[in-house]
C-alpha cells in the first residue's frame, strides 16, 4: 500500500481512476465534479491533501474541452489546498496533435487562404463545383492558370493595342484632341469581372472588390498575405503549468516534440510493449506477419515494432498533389512493401474517425493481397461513425487501449478488443511518487 498519496478522478473516465487505486492498494480520493446552471464547472475536494502527493487522472476524450477546465480547475484547488506536489496523469493527451509549428510544403508556419472556397469533402468523395464557368476552348486551365489568361485578356482588350494601361495606339489618348477629356487607366478588375460573367464589359457589379461576381464564390485580391493557424500546443502546456501542476505524465503524444513545450517534468510512457505482447501471444505464427504504417508519419513507430519482433515492414505512401480532382478522388495510396499471402498488421497511435485504418485495409486486401488485416492503436477515439466504418470494413480485428472509455464502443463492434492500461499507470505512479526510476516501463517487452 503506497502511503501519503492522493489520487482523484476526473469525468472523463472514472472506471480507469478506480483501477488504478485498486491496483495501488488506496481507495479513491474523494471529490465532486458538478456544474453550475450557467454551465461552469464546480469542483470540490473532499479529502485533505494538505503536504500530500496528489494525482489527478483525466483523460482527453468525449467533452475534452470541459474535461479540460475541469482538471485545471482541479489542479488548482489542490495547490490552493496546499498539496505537496500535483501531477497530472493524461492518459490521452487533449490537442496533441496541434503543434505549434504547422509547417507547409514550403517549411513555413503558414497557411496560404484558399483560393476556391471551403474543400469539405472527403477522399471518397468529390468536391461541388463552385459556380458556372465560362464556355472554355482548348485545354482546360487550372485556377492560377486562368486567373493569368483573365488578366492577359483582360488588359489587351483594355490597353486595345496601348501601353501602360492607357487606351490608343501607342499609349496615347484618342480623346486627347478633345478639350478637358482626361487620361483614363482601365480598371482591370473591371474587365475581369466583364469577362468571368461572359460579356464583354463589367457587370453592374463590376466595380465590386469581391472577385468574379455574384455567380462565384467572393475571393480576395491577391495581396500577398498570408494568415495564421492558431495552435494550442504552447497553450495547453501554460495552462497546466500555471493551474499549478507540477509534473505530466501521458501515452504516446501524437507528437513526441510536445514534451518540449512544458517546462515541468514530462513523462510520456509508451503503448508499444502492450501492442508486441498481444501480437506475441495472439497472431499465429507472428514471425511470418507484417507490420504496416498507414502514413509516413507513423513510420518510425512501426519500425520499432517490427525490429522488436523481428519481422518485415511495409509502409502505405499517401500521394497527395495540388492538380485537379478527377474521377472521386484526390489522394493516392501506394503500398510499399510485399506482403502477399501474409497477415498485415496496421499500427498507428490514434484511431479518430478511422478513415485511415479502413482505407488501408482495403487497399491491403485487394491490392496488397495479405489474408488478414489487424489494427493495433494506443488510442481508440472513434469519433463520429468510425464504429459503423469499422463494422463494414475489411478489418478483420481492431485492438486499442482503455486511456479512453471503451464500453460503448466494445458493445457496437465485435472487431474491437480492449487491452488494459492501468497497470502501466499504477506502476508509472508509485514509481514518480516514491522517487525511483520508470525506465523500466520503456522496455520492449
Amino acid at each position: 500500500m503506497v502511503r501519503n498519496i492522493v489520487v482523484l478522478g476526473g469525468s472523463s473516465h472514472p472506471e480507469l481512476a478506480h483501477m488504478i487505486c485498486q491496483q495501488l492498494g488506496i481507495p479513491n480520493g474523494r471529490i465532486t465534479l458538478s456544474k453550475f446552471a450557467v454551465g461552469e464547472t464546480r469542483v470540490e475536494i473532499q479529502d485533505s491533501v494538505r503536504g500530500k502527493d496528489v494525482f489527478v487522472i483525466q483523460s482527453g476524450c468525449g467533452r475534452v474541452n470541459d474535461h479540460l477546465i475541469e482538471l485545471l480547475i482541479t489542479i488548482s484547488a489542490c495547490k490552493t489546498a496546499s498539496a505537496k506536489r500535483v501531477t497530472a496523469v493524461l492518459p490521452h493527451f487533449p490537442y496533441s496533435r496541434q503543434s505549434d509549428i504547422p509547417y507547409n510544403k514550403t517549411g513555413a508556419p503558414l497557411a496560404k487562404p484558399s483560393k476556391q472556397g471551403s474543400k469539405d469533402f472527403t477522399f471518397e468523395s468529390r468536391p461541388v463545383t463552385p459556380g458556372p464557368h465560362p464556355e472554355q476552348h482548348g485545354p482546360a486551365f487550372t485556377h492560377g492558370g486562368l486567373e493569368r489568361e483573365l488578366s492577359r485578356l483582360a488588359i489587351e482588350r483594355s490597353n486595345d493595342g496601348g501601353v501602360n494601361g492607357i487606351a490608343g495606339t501607342n499609349g496615347r489618348n484618342p480623346n486627347a484632341s478633345i478639350p478637358g477629356t482626361p487620361l483614363r487607366r482601365t480598371n482591370t478588375m473591371e474587365s475581369l469581372n466583364g469577362l468571368a460573367n461572359g460579356s464583354g464589359r463589367a457587370s453592374a457589379m463590376g466595380g465590386s472588390a469581391n472577385g468574379f461576381g455574384s455567380d462565384y464564390a467572393p475571393t480576395r485580391a491577391n495581396t500577398g498575405y498570408k494568415q495564421w493557424v492558431a495552435q494550442a500546443g504552447t497553450l495547453v502546456a501554460d495552462l497546466l503549468t500555471c493551474a499549478g501542476a507540477d509534473h505530466i505524465i501521458t501515452m504516446d503524444l501524437h507528437d513526441p516534440q510536445y514534451q518540449g513545450f512544458f517546462d515541468i517534468p514530462v513523462d510520456n510512457l509508451y503503448g508499444r510493449p502492450l501492442l508486441q505482447r498481444w501480437i506475441r501471444y495472439n497472431i499465429p505464427d507472428y514471425q511470418n506477419a507484417v507490420i504496416v504504417s498507414p502514413d509516413a508519419g507513423g513510420a518510425k513507430r512501426a519500425t520499432a515494432i517490427a525490429d522488436a519482433l523481428g519481422i518485415e515492414f511495409a509502409l502505405i505512401h499517401k500521394e497527395r498533389r495540388p492538380t485537379r480532382i478527377t474521377e472521386r478522388q484526390n489522394a493516392t495510396m501506394m503500398l510499399v512493401g510485399e506482403l502477399r499471402g501474409k497477415v498485415a498488421i496496421l499500427v498507428d497511435d490514434m484511431a479518430d474517425t478511422s478513415n485511415t485504418i479502413t482505407r488501408a485495409a482495403k487497399l491491403l486486401k485487394t491490392k496488397g493481397g495479405a489474408t488478414k488485416v489487424y489494427a493495433l492503436v494506443t488510442h481508440g477515439v472513434f469519433s463520429g461513425d468510425a464504429i459503423e466504418r469499422i463494422n463494414a470494413s475489411a478489418l478483420d480485428k481492431v485492438i486499442c487501449t482503455n486511456t479512453v472509455p471503451q464500453d460503448e464502443h466494445r458493445r457496437w463492434c465485435p472487431k474491437l478488443q480492449v487491452l488494459p492500461v492501468h497497470d502501466v499507470f499504477a506502476e508509472a505512479i508509485r514509481r514518480v511518487h516514491h522517487g525511483e526510476s520508470i525506465s523500466v516501463l520503456f522496455r520492449n517487452e
